[in-house]
């Protein structure tokens, strides 16, 4: 199965609107006993996740994982900090790229490929103010164009 593909569970939507993504990268995910299955019931938030390396590790921070109701004493902590599982070769290239001055590790969206939690990251930089305001122009003048390519059709 190609990367990005699976059950998506959940997607950072603001992710493309605050940055300009230029790579992306499958990760896997080290996750306590609980934490699989509010995934897969679809209780996770990513809103304001991030990632970082750090110590030769990339980590996952901020990303909301809602207890499990039929969990126990063990329940795992909402907002932990998580390991992701990628090769050396890819945190190598990560460290390089993300001391470049505005460049960040985004989490674009976690999926369930082949039974196992994956989340896809993208290494992103940062938008200006009118590069944000030049998107939404562009987006607006394709709804308009379809909008009226349907009218004509019609």
């Amino acid at each position: 199965m190609p990367k990005g593909q699976g059950k998506v569970i959940a997607q950072n939507r603001k992710a493309n609107h605050e940055f300009f993504i230029e790579e992306t990268f499958e990760a896997g995910l080290v996750l306590k006993g609980t934490e699989i299955k509010s995934i897969r019931a679809g209780r996770v938030n990513m809103k304001d996740s991030f990632a970082r390396i750090e110590r030769g590790e990339a980590l996952l921070y901020n990303m909301h994982v809602a207890t499990y109701e039929q969990g126990n004493q063990f329940n795992h902590e909402p907002t932990r900090t998580r390991k992701l599982l990628l090769h050396r070769k890819e945190i190598d290239k990560l460290i390089g790229e993300t001391q470049q001055a505005g460049y960040a590790l985004v989490p674009l969206k976690m999926y369930i490929k082949n039974g196992v939690a994956k989340i896809l990251i993208g290494l992103g930089k940062g938008k200006k103010k009118f590069d944000k305001r030049e998107d939404l122009k562009q987006k607006q003048a394709k709804r308009d164009i379809d909008r009226a390519i349907k009218d004509n059709m019609r």
